[in-house]
């Protein structure tokens, strides 16, 4: 299984890669980052993306995968509710040039 992992650095998204890189049946983990470090796994490959408000730029990088984990949030800390929703929310999950959300369905991109 490839898997797909957006926010693989957070809280949440750090117990979603070990998880995947620890199972068996997962063959490839594909992390979008802000920003590169050296991969440690040979089955982990990152894809920098500089606006998780805009993946057109990625989207051909983004198929063929089996599953897909969107772990992107920020903590509501010293934001206002504007900020937390445009930051935990609004920056969603890649959408199609309609503003369709991408959903991946048995590898392919629907």
């Amino acid at each position: 299984m490839k898997v797909l992992l957006f926010g693989g650095s957070g809280m949440v998204g750090q117990g979603v890669l070990r998880e995947c890189l620890l199972d068996k049946g997962v063959t490839e983990v594909l992390s979008v980052v802000r920003s590169a470090e050296a991969p440690a796994q040979a089955k982990l490959r990152e894809l920098v993306c500089a606006d998780f408000f805009d993946y057109t730029a990625l989207e051909a990088q983004l198929t063929g995968y089996d599953a897909c984990f969107f772990c992107l949030g920020v903590s509501s800390g010293g934001l206002s509710e504007a900020e937390y929703k445009r930051l935990s929310h609004d920056a969603g999950p890649p959408q199609s040039a309609d503003g369709v959300r991408l959903r991946l369905r048995h590898g392919h991109r629907q």
